[in-house]
Order: C-alpha cells, then sequence, then structure tokens
C-alpha cells in the first residue's frame, strides 16, 4: 500500500514539471518587460507649451493610440503567439540539447586533456626554468645596494 502510494505521488511529482499553474493576472512575475515595452501615448506623442492642439484632437489621438496598440497586439499574439512559442520552444530545446551532448562533454573532454599538457609542461618547467632561476638568485644573491645622500 505505502508503495502504491509513493508510486503515485512520484507520477504527480513527474505531471507537475510538465504542467504548471499559469498566472493569468501577473502575466510577467520576474519583470523581464518591466522597462523595455512598456510605451504609453505620453512617452510617444508630446507637445510642448504654445503648440497645443485642439483638446477634442488630442483626446482622439490618445484614445486611437491606445485602442489601436490594444488591439493590435492582441490580433498578432492571436495569429502569431502559438507559432511563435512553437519556434522558441524548438530552439531552447535545441540550446539545450546542444549544451547538454556537446557543449559539456567537450568542456570536460579539453579538461581531461588539458591536464595532461599540464603536466608536460610543469615538468618543463621545473626541468629547464628552476635550476637557471636557482643559479641566476645565487648570482644576484651577493648584490648589495646602498643608498646614500650626498649633500
Amino acid at each position: 500500500m505505502a508503495e502504491e502510494q509513493t508510486e503515485l505521488e512520484e507520477r504527480i511529482i513527474i505531471k507537475d514539471q510538465h504542467i504548471k499553474e499559469i498566472d493569468l493576472v501577473n502575466r510577467d512575475p520576474k519583470r523581464i518587460n518591466e522597462d523595455v515595452v512598456k510605451v504609453d501615448f505620453e512617452d510617444v506623442i508630446a507637445e510642448p507649451v504654445g503648440t497645443y492642439s485642439f483638446d477634442g484632437v488630442w483626446k482622439t489621438s490618445y484614445t486611437t493610440f491606445t485602442v489601436s496598440k490594444y488591439w493590435c497586439y492582441r490580433l498578432l499574439s492571436a495569429i502569431l503567439g502559438i507559432p511563435l512559442a512553437v519556434i522558441w520552444g524548438f530552439l531552447f530545446a535545441l540550446i539545450s540539447f546542444c549544451h547538454i551532448w556537446a557543449v559539456v562533454p567537450c568542456i570536460k573532454s579539453y579538461l581531461i586533456e588539458i591536464q595532461c599538457v599540464s603536466r608536460i609542461y610543469s615538468l618543463c618547467i621545473h626541468t629547464f626554468c628552476d635550476p637557471f632561476f636557482e643559479a641566476l638568485s645565487k648570482i644576484c644573491s651577493n648584490i648589495r645596494v646602498a643608498l646614500r645622500k650626498e649633500i
């Protein structure tokens, strides 16, 4: 009985990973479009002091801008939203696939191979450079510098 319950819970957890509740009120919870696409009428059209149009024209322009932006966005998202979601889903799946099956294994392979080169390089440095610099340090160890201030 306990085994069946655990299996059922595992199935629910796996199902929950693929089907997530969507918040229809807050559609940008991570605020990725906070400053980018938030464009209002006042951000695009402004009349400086002394060059005002008729009040009716200004109100109609505001309404036209706001309503046309709203409905054009809705129409475009209805027509292109699902195909673009499929394309973006495919693209990010492709990027994930390449990262998992190509990039990480290449990096791991490189790190394994570079360890061999690192050992050879270290051996060469210790063989050739260490004696040279030891001799140079013994030569320079007898050098004394004295500073005097002459008046």
